[in-house]
């Protein structure tokens, strides 16, 4: 149903990744910060690679919505029935030190849900991908959420900030391990491999930032929602998901969620 969004989504993926690539073996600290977004980090590689998503699938798919964020948003995508929803480099804090767990994450959303995500690791050439009900893959291989019951027995992968931060310190007994990674496109990649039992976030998100693997995610056979067990809404105005969110199978979710409350 979505196979040529699909592959052009791939593609450019893959490209973008490229470009991210040439910025980093010749980085400068050429680095802004968005003042409306807590200070974040922007770099030039966000930019371009930017520039060349919304050119590439833009050209593919004219009549679709965008939203990215290092493009402006006009709120021309609220009345369209499919949005692109991209963010050319997700983990630029992890970028900017060459940490290799940054990400390109690109999904479509059609009617508010996923149906197609990408998400790629140009260090590791991870590609993770799904369309609706055609399940989910690593590179040429499906994948499959983990399949364990007993939060004591799971891994839990969460931001690196929000581990420095001490945000997790209080729940160190009730997992197997919790482990940092950069990029939370990337974690859900690597939940919904099973690598590890489960994601959480506990600071907001952009849709940018999730909307590709929540695609993955349900697709390899798990559940991603908001902590109180709402679906996520895409398209909307407002971008921002205050709530934390929590990406595992069904049995997890119910658990962590009781746990995080």
């Amino acid at each position: 149903m979505f196979n040529e969004e699909l592959i052009a989504a791939k593609v450019a993926a893959r490209n973008a990744g490229k470009i991210l690539i040439k910025h980093l073996e010749s980085y400068s600290q050429d680095i802004e910060y968005k003042k409306d977004s807590g200070n974040s980090p922007v770099t030039a590689a966000d930019y371009e690679a930017d520039q060349y998503l919304a050119n590439f699938l833009g050209g593919e798919f004219p009549h679709d919505g965008w939203l990215s964020e290092e493009t402006v948003d006009t709120y021309d995508r609220i009345d369209k029935k499919r949005v692109w929803i991209i963010d050319p480099l997700d983990g630029t804090k992890e970028f900017i030190q060459k940490i290799p767990e940054f990400s390109v994450s690109i999904g479509l959303v059609e009617s508010n849900i996923p149906v197609v995500g990408v998400i790629y690791n140009p260090i590791s050439d991870e590609m993770f991908y799904a369309q609706k009900n055609k399940g989910a893959f690593l590179n040429s291989d499906q994948i499959k959420i983990s399949t364990i019951q007993d939060l004591k027995n799971a891994s839990i992968v969460v931001s690196r900030s929000e581990k420095t931060k001490g945000l997790w310190n209080n729940y160190k007994n009730n997992f197997s391990s919790i482990k940092s990674v950069g990029s939370i496109a990337y974690k859900l990649g690597l939940a919904a491999s099973g690598l590890y039992d489960i994601t959480a976030t506990v600071a907001p998100k952009n849709e940018w930032d999730i909307c590709a693997g929540d695609c993955i995610i349900n697709e390899a056979g798990g559940v991603m929602k908001k902590i109180n067990g709402d679906n996520i809404l895409y398209n909307q105005k407002k971008t921002l998901v205050t709530d934390p969110i929590i990406a595992t199978n069904s049995m997890l979710f119910d658990s962590i969620s009781d746990l995080l409350y």
